[in-house]
């Protein structure tokens, strides 16, 4: 019994100073908000095991229209660093982290980008007309500089971590690049005259810049109003003249704008588009790369004929 006790004892000895460590470590983590998932997955990415990501927007949620939770600013009270959009996206932002008493830093992910300004005869536009759209994401090498941004944040608040951060960030960068050359060998697919949707609202801007396809949507760059009568009787004309072939879905927003646009007009619907919001771990998109790549999957299967 005595050489039990002393096994005991000599076992206890062991482990507590590894469990002390393990809490020592997660105790020392940076926190880190992201205001929505695209972005709370980069930050993963590059933060790696130094970092515990919160994320305030959760998946298949819409941040145009968010209403911040008395939660939230207790999490950005906890926070070293904030990551947000920028670009107009998070209005609600400013007064709650001034409601939150937060000193963490804030970087602005998108810092760097040409903004896509939005004309104010633009279908759905409404009183967005001239703002910059926030969407800037969806071009895979815009992503790239959100990427360095955050990396640089990270390297700021927690210098130790340099290496880290670098490497991460390296090799994250170096997907994203693979990850172009997919997009751009998949729509070699399409032929030219077949390459015009319909989404939802206009998200996919900076996509359709990048890699040639038109987008026209009932809705403008943000979810927080519908689009009227006129716009809607607008949108379907142009889809019959233009005989475009598919409208498309979006995770964020009510299916039923659209299914009423492909029944008037002939088009089929194409899929479900992911814009503004990754899914749930066991989603279609829970990462930005498999967002991506559901994306023009859908497309090319719509569109390629």
């Amino acid at each position: 019994m005595r050489r039990l006790a002393v096994c005991w004892i000599a076992l206890v000895a062991f482990v507590a100073p590894a469990c002390a460590e393990q809490g020592r470590i997660e105790h020392d983590k940076i926190n880190v908000v992201a205001t929505f998932s695209i972005l709370g997955d980069f930050t993963k990415n590059v933060g790696g095991d130094r970092v515990n990501v919160t994320t305030l927007v959760g998946p298949n949620s819409d941040t145009h229209v968010y209403t911040p939770a008395p939660a939230d600013a207790q999490k950005i009270a906890n926070a070293r660093l904030v990551i947000l959009n920028g670009l107009g996206l998070e209005g609600w932002l400013p007064r709650l982290i001034q409601s939150s008493g937060s000193k963490a830093a804030t970087v602005v992910a998108s810092q760097g980008i040409t903004p896509r300004r939005i004309a104010a005869g633009e279908a759905g536009a409404g009183e967005h007309g001239g703002e910059a759209d926030p969407h800037a994401w969806q071009s895979v090498s815009n992503a790239k500089i959100y990427v360095a941004n955050i990396r640089d944040a990270l390297i700021a608040v927690d210098p130790a971590g340099a290496t880290t951060y670098r490497a991460n960030a390296g090799s994250y960068l170096a997907r994203l690049d693979a990850l172009d050359r997919e997009v751009r060998d998949m729509l070699a697919r399409i032929p030219p005259d077949r390459r015009h949707v319909i989404s939802t609202h206009d998200a996919f801007g900076y996509f359709a810049a990048a890699y040639g396809i038109a987008f026209i949507a009932p809705q403008g760059v943000s979810t927080d109003a519908e689009p009227s009568a006129g716009d809607i009787a607008s949108i379907i004309t142009q889809v019959k003249k233009q005989k475009i072939p598919a409208v498309f879905l979006e995770n964020i927003s009510d299916p039923r704008l659209m299914r009423r646009i492909a029944t008037e007009t002939g088009s089929k619907v194409g899929g479900t588009l992911y814009s503004d919001s990754l899914t749930e771990e066991n989603g279609e998109a829970p990462t930005y790369i498999d967002m991506v790549r559901h994306n023009i999957r859908a497309l090319t299967s719509a569109l390629a004929g």
